[in-house]
């Protein structure tokens, strides 16, 4: 399937329309319940941001979890069991790093760093989307 939906952008078009409606949603059901249990920020993980036409305007600040080609490629690879070729077409077919990072409010840039620093650099961000320290559990824990 992902090898179909990357090779042929009109079946990836076709999926994507199955699939999308689909998780929106869910994921506004979800975002509904958690507003009526009074959670004070919602954190949406939108692999398509910067291809969508509706997802920018519904948040109120956007952050890019970002690294360099080459180590994306390199997770990417470890991750999926997938080669090289088949990682860099997926990344042709997707929106650019720059186009990420133009649509970026804040950036944590996560590129050889430990988990401890990550959370270091999540936890000085918390404040710019109206959290505290309390209200992050921390990576390293």
């Amino acid at each position: 399937m992902r090898h179909l939906a990357y090779a042929d952008p009109g079946a990836r078009r076709r999926l994507e329309a199955i699939i999308h409606p689909l998780v929106n949603q869910e994921i506004w059901c979800q975002a509904h319940a958690a507003e009526a249990a009074g959670k004070c920020c919602l954190v949406f993980d939108v692999p398509l941001l910067v291809e969508s036409t509706h997802w920018r305007q519904q948040l109120d600040k956007v952050l890019v979890v970002d690294c360099s080609p080459e180590t994306q490629i390199a997770r990417v690879m470890a991750r999926s069991a997938l080669d090289r070729s088949a990682v860099e077409a997926i990344m042709a077919a997707q929106a650019s790093r720059a186009q990420r990072l133009a649509v970026a409010d804040l950036v944590i840039l996560n590129e050889d760093i430990s988990l401890t620093e990550l959370a270091q650099q999540v936890q000085k961000l918390a404040p710019g989307f109206g959290l505290s320290s309390t209200h992050i559990k921390t990576l390293a824990d």
